[in-house]
């Protein structure tokens, strides 16, 4: 059985472990501060009642990466967002994107919330380019939500006149 000195072996397996590690620690340190802030601590991680006439749920996916969110608003009755919730399936920049989605929605009225775009996000973020499918993603939730939202109101507007015939 042949023996390798023991300095040998440790310099051979430092070469391999850094050889073997590094693209990971970089795509880790290519990630912007804030984006591992929200995933590290993501805020308004949760569920509303998606039957309530004032929570709207929107539910969207990438196939071509695998993200999904899911992102709820609450609407009080002068039509403000008073709250909001989310669960995300994918990447950090992915669960960045929702987190900060849910801050910005909240206290916007319905109409503010819709002006929220995808470039505001990815900017305040510092994605890549290569994760732009993230913003994406929160805004398409945002507007998901909201029509949500609004296909209720329509609805209980309908049964309150139906009631009064």
């Amino acid at each position: 059985m042949a023996t390798v000195p023991l300095r040998n072996l440790a310099s051979s397996l430092l070469f391999f472990g850094k050889r073997l590690f590094s693209p990971e620690l970089t795509a880790l340190c290519s990630y912007h501060k804030k984006v591992v802030d929200h995933y590290e601590n993501p805020r308004n991680v949760g569920a509303l009642d998606k039957n309530a006439k004032n929570v709207g749920t929107g539910l969207v996916g990438a196939p071509a990466c695998g993200d999904v969110m899911k992102l709820q608003i609450q609407v009080d009755e002068n039509g403000k967002i008073v709250d909001a919730k989310f669960k995300t399936f994918g990447c950090g920049s992915a669960i960045a994107s929702s987190s900060l989605a849910t801050e910005w929605v909240k206290g916007k009225s319905v109409d503010e919330a819709l002006k929220i775009k995808n470039t505001d996000i990815a900017k305040e973020l510092c994605l890549p380019p290569v994760k732009l499918h993230c913003s994406m993603l929160a805004e398409d939730a945002i507007k998901a939500a909201l029509s949500d939202y609004r296909i209720k109101q329509q609805e209980k507007k309908e049964e309150r006149i139906k009631a009064a015939n």
